[in-house]
């Protein structure tokens, strides 16, 4: 649909739709794509000079195109080409604001007085971001209401470091947007109430992501003043000091499936005991640097529907915890773990997952250490297993490679970081896993280039190798860093997901297509690159939604 635009880019929008912009000037900011589109108007003013100053100027043939025609030729275009395209006339410029329904604007305090020019132009806008530099003073309540008030359709709205909102403005959000779908606020200093007045105001709100609101009051003060709301499908509360005030609004959210809780205080357990028993429909959970313990995992273990697990350093969830989810919810296809070098969930659990989770498609574990035990079991139980990665694992070596070389037989992608694997176990899979089309290994020591060249020629081109060991090995930064061994691995598990068939280099930093591919660029990959894999792969356009 449409692409996103920016303040500067509006600014010389309107610039350029005066009629005495020179034709010359024109050919020079449009891109090849456009310039035929534009030769046909600059023919119909008359710029194809031909000498004769008596003869009628060409008619242009884009004349004949309706407006909804020429709006779904700018629809797929670029962001890029659409603003070129709009400097060609009049018509072009006011068909693509018309057409434009994503719009990304810096949110300074100047945003105010250009709002009313932007939203005449672009009076469609259905998805909007509105972003300040932490630095500089962000707009405030009578701008957002007056954006809010032009753009009644807004379905996603998504604020990052708005500091100067209050409940106020987004009490006029909700008045004025009934029909949001979704709602992401970072870093902002309006509070409970705010968001509050849109779960009320908003029937049809589906996503509410809130990370690092400022004005939240203590747990107690809240009380049960959001009531729970039937429309919302997804919650993510991350870096919250008193998120334990938005429990009244999970609990009461009887059509909720997916739950993200991100590094917010407090202890959860009793929490997730009620929102379990209460939304026993949720179908995602996803637990992170959270104060939660088997107690937690043993109520989540009720949402029979439970479909995909993520538990990223959580010390105090053990073998039982999981072992009690994996007992009870038998729909289990997606389970990522990060251990954070605890050893508290190891085998054992693992074990238990094997036998009680047949439909297990994909498993990501970081910082846990299994061997032979469990992953023989899981790779002779779950046929299913497609996507596998082990990160930082002292006891995955050439036997556990060489067990699931021989026994998983659906597996398509493996990653393995920073574990003790060498030559001889990579050598299985060059019989092993029939299906294997994507393998990447990183600051594994015992691994050489010369191994995944031979690797690659064995399958005859139909296995991409991607392996680097470029620097020297390192202890995993999620066990003692902030940002995590999660975030360091989440660059390798990307890159395996954005791999070609290539028969060609092994060597990730001399292979061209690793530059091609754009490696290490994206941190949040191990949930994002194994969903590519699930669901093919992704149309990045560049969009702020």
């Amino acid at each position: 649909m449409g692409q996103s635009a920016s303040i500067p880019s509006i600014k010389v929008l309107s610039s350029s739709s005066s009629p005495s912009s020179s034709s010359s000037s024109r050919r020079a900011k449009l891109p090849s794509a456009a310039t035929a589109a534009w030769r046909s108007v600059a023919m119909a003013e008359g710029d194809d000079a031909s000498g004769d100053g008596d003869a009628a100027p060409a008619r242009s043939n884009t004349e004949d195109l309706p407006d909804e025609c020429l709006a779904l030729v700018f629809q797929s275009l670029g962001s890029g080409d659409r603003k070129r395209c709009s400097l060609v006339c009049r018509r072009w410029l006011a068909v693509e604001g018309q057409s434009r329904h994503r719009l990304a604007l810096d949110a300074r305090a100047a945003l105010l007085e250009a709002a009313p020019a932007i939203f005449a132009r672009f009076d469609a806008v259905s998805k909007l971001a509105l972003k300040c530099d932490r630095r500089a003073d962000s707009i405030g309540d009578e701008a957002l209401a007056l954006i809010a008030a032009r753009c009644p359709n807004l379905t996603r709205l998504k604020l990052r470091s708005c500091r100067a909102l209050t409940d106020n403005g987004m009490s006029a959000v909700a008045q004025c947007c009934r029909g949001l779908r979704k709602l992401s606020v970072g870093s902002c200093a309006f509070g409970f109430k705010g968001v509050e007045a849109v779960v009320r105001g908003s029937s049809a709100l589906e996503e509410l992501s809130i990370k690092r609101l400022r004005g939240l009051p203590d747990v107690t003060a809240a009380g049960n003043a959001i009531v729970g709301s039937a429309s919302l499908r997804s919650v993510c509360l991350k870096e919250l000091y008193n998120g334990q005030c938005f429990a009244p609004l999970i609990a009461g959210s009887s059509n909720l499936k997916a739950l993200k809780l991100i590094r917010c205080s407090g202890d959860w357990d009793r929490l997730l005991a009620d929102i379990a028993a209460k939304v026993p429909g949720i179908v995602e959970i996803h637990l992170e640097k959270l104060q939660v313990s088997d107690r937690g995992l043993a109520a989540l273990s009720f949402c029979a529907d439970l479909g995909i697990l993520h538990l990223v350093k959580t010390p105090e969830c053990t073998d039982a915890g999981l072992a009690t989810v994996a007992e009870r919810c038998h729909l289990l296809r997606k389970i990522h773990i990060d251990g954070w070098k605890t050893n508290r969930i190891g085998d054992e659990g693992l074990i238990i997952v094997a036998r009680q989770c047949p439909n297990l498609q994909e498993l990501v574990l970081i910082g846990v250490n299994p061997t032979t035990r469990s992953l023989g079991l899981i790779a002779s139980n779950c046929h299913n297993l497609e996507r596998l990665a082990l990160c930082g694992s002292d006891t995955f070596g050439d036997a556990e490679i060489t067990c699931i070389a021989s026994k998983c037989m659906a597996l398509k992608k493996l990653c393995i970081k920073g574990c003790p694997v060498s030559d001889q176990g990579m050598e299985a899979l060059a019989e092993g896993c029939p299906k294997l089309v994507k393998v990447k290994v990183k600051k594994c020591r015992g691994v050489t280039p010369g191994c995944a060249d031979w690797l690659m020629q064995c399958r005859d081109g139909m296995l991409a190798v991607n392996l680097d060991t470029a620097g020297p090995m390192e202890q995993p930064e999620g066990s003692v860093g902030e940002s995590g061994i999660l975030e360091n691995n989440e660059q390798l598990i990307d890159q395996i997901g954005a791999v070609d068939l290539l028969p060609s280099s092994s060597n990730s930093r001399s292979s061209p297509w690793k530059t091609r591919m754009g490696l290490f660029a994206g941190r949040n990959f191990v949930a994002s690159a194994f969903r590519r894999w699930s669901h093919g792969s992704s149309n990045s356009n560049h969009t702020l939604l």
